[in-house]
């Protein structure tokens, strides 16, 4: 242990006599170190870690495909839910969830905050238990029942400030009372979506026809099913409910489309594409790691070369060439580890940055940070690091002609051919990194630029600003009066200086809104038992196109007129 200890100290001291190779080789690392630990702490709370819920292994997102349709992706609708929910031989349970807007009012400022609706049961599969208070019911799920709310951790913090006595209160959403019951945990959430509070659905299974494919569906698996069984189950139950609840598509519809089942692991709904990416980004900054390694290998190479006399004079008193060996790596592996520690607090502060920024379409964002997988990660590569740049003194010395290195000028003996091999590969090798780097840099911005230069749809978007607003149905149930209110506050905005056009539209451009359904066109009737056109669809108001710069090709533009006579009608 005391040999240990001495031999440590010795080569700490060797490393302090040369400040600026330790101040340059650490820092060196510490770049590439931290850039990979940065990242990976992003790979690793995103992709790694499971999902935050009891055996969220056994948790699936229900989707469905129709590529007759060319819909790779399809929703679940009302209709397949129960279906799924009541004949279903795979499911322990399943649920509905869908993002809404709505208006709030009754505590404080009214506003128009994004929340969710949910089935009851979709809280049960997930075992989430509220912080206090209780969750939904089924028989605050049931039509006709009294509106009862949940709040996100966070709406409860902002909005009546961690009062625990909020519960009984009354909140009025877009026109209806609901009752807060309870308040989820800190860092509930679902895929890709943030909710301020929840509601339930309260569907009137009564009133569902097979259509309305507009909700997120996830899924428990019972114990011992597999993905391939519970896909040929729900393939069976698709007809079953085609016939369960008729008046909607029919199941000739569904066999034209192709419609079938295309369930997925839950992670996979909450990550989405973005795992590619970031794997693509550990590699490359993985190869920025190699060369940070290999420019390091070339200074410890460079300094080793300057210390041959040395070598050759312990060897001579009697080192064997594994003494000087791990004296070498010894040394490496400091150099590692402190590059290591270093690069770790670059990314602690990389990453404090990056939660920061809180970029939307980076997935999971609460989960990343520094723990101990991370740790043991950053310790693995630094080891790592630390044992590859000091392997190439080692075997440049493994063969040490000691007459040579001893004589005066020793140092000078060596230049040749030999000498200069492992430098040169090591060179060779970081220009070869580079310009992989620099290739794929390349590519990547031409990629940056074409999607700069893709049409967003509409023109000039730097001067499109967008803003929501909601007449709830509870406070103007006249649809006429509705219309009016909202021409009214359409003309008030047009009035506003600096405003050259105005409209309304239930969707923005590339907003994720996905409002499909199947569009039958007068006087042009779709042939019995035919699946009619799905199309994506918006409401929007006069001067939508205009406002977009979006050309008519043919025919007028919709007005005012157009709008009354239908809510009139």
């Amino acid at each position: 242990m005391d040999s240990t200890i001495q031999n440590l100290r010795f080569a700490v001291s060797k490393l302090i006599r040369a400040p600026l190779f330790a101040a340059t080789t650490i820092g060196t690392l510490a770049l590439g170190i931290g850039a990979t630990t940065a990242i990976f702490s992003v790979v690793n709370g995103v992709l790694l870690k499971p999902l935050p819920f009891e055996d969220a292994e056994d948790l699936i997102g229900v989707w469905h495909t129709a590529p007759g349709l060319n819909f790779d992706y399809v929703n679940v609708s009302p209709a397949l839910y129960f279906t799924y929910r009541e004949q279903g031989r795979v499911f322990d349970q399943i649920g509905l969830w869908d993002d809404r807007s709505f208006s709030v009012t009754g505590v404080g400022e009214p506003e128009q905050i994004g929340a969710m609706v949910v089935t009851y049961d979709l809280l049960e599969l997930l075992r989430i238990q509220p912080s206090f208070g209780r969750r939904f019911t089924q028989e605050d799920d049931s039509p006709g029942a009294p509106l009862t709310v949940m709040l996100s951790h966070a709406y409860w913090q902002r909005r009546f400030g961690e009062d625990r006595s909020v519960l009984g209160k009354t909140m009025t959403i877009d026109g209806r009372p609901g009752e807060i019951i309870g308040v989820f945990p800190s860092g509930f959430q679902l895929p890709r979506a943030e909710a301020n509070f929840f509601l339930p659905f309260q569907f009137d299974r009564s009133q569902i026809t097979l259509g309305n494919f507009s909700y997120q569906g996830i899924a428990r698996l019972k114990e011992g099913v597999t993905l391939a069984q519970a896909n040929t189950d729900v393939g069976r139950l698709i007809p079953v409910s085609a016939a369960d609840f008729p008046g909607g598509i029919s199941a000739q519809m569904l066999q034209e489309a192709g419609f079938a089942s295309r369930l997925q692991p839950l992670k996979q709904d909450f990550v989405g594409d973005v795992g590619s990416v970031l794997w693509v980004l550990l590699g490359t900054v993985g190869l920025v790691l190699l060369i940070a390694c290999a420019n390091v290998a070339t200074l410890f190479l460079v300094r080793a070369e300057g210390r041959q006399r040395e070598v050759a004079l312990r060897t001579a008193v009697g080192a064997s060439q594994r003494d000087v060996a791990i004296q070498f790596l010894r040394e490496s592996v400091i150099l590692g580890l402190a590059g290591g520690a270093a690069g770790l607090g670059l990314a602690f502060i990389g990453l404090r940055v990056l939660v920061g920024i809180g970029p939307e379409s980076l997935p999971r964002l609460g989960e990343i940070g520094i723990d101990p997988i991370v740790l043991t990660f950053t310790l693995g590569v630094s080891l790592l690091a630390g044992v590859f740049f000091g392997i190439f003194p080692v075997v440049k010395f493994r063969r040490l002609d000691l007459v040579t290195a001893l004589k005066e000028g020793g140092r000078g003996g060596g230049t040749g051919r030999e000498r200069h091999r492992a430098r040169g590969a090591l060179v060779t090798a970081q220009i070869a990194l580079a310009l992989v780097l620099l290739v794929g840099s390349g590519l990547m911005i031409r990629s940056f630029q074409a999607l700069r230069d893709v049409n967003p749809g509409f023109s000039r978007p730097e001067e499109v600003l967008t803003f929501r607003v909601a007449i709830p149905e509870a406070e103007v149930e006249d649809p006429i009066l509705a219309a009016a209110a909202f021409e009214q506050m359409l003309t008030a905005v047009q009035a506003i200086r600096g405003v050259a056009t105005a409209a309304l539209t239930t969707s923005v451009t590339m907003d994720r809104r996905d409002s499909n359904d199947a569009v039958w066109v007068e006087d042009f009737p779709t042939p019995e038992g035919q699946l009619p056109p799905i199309r994506r669809m918006k409401w929007v108001s006069p001067g939508y196109f205009d406002t977009m710069e979006n050309p008519l090709l043919a025919g007028r533009d919709i007005d005012w007129a157009d709008i009354h006579d239908r809510t009139s009608s």
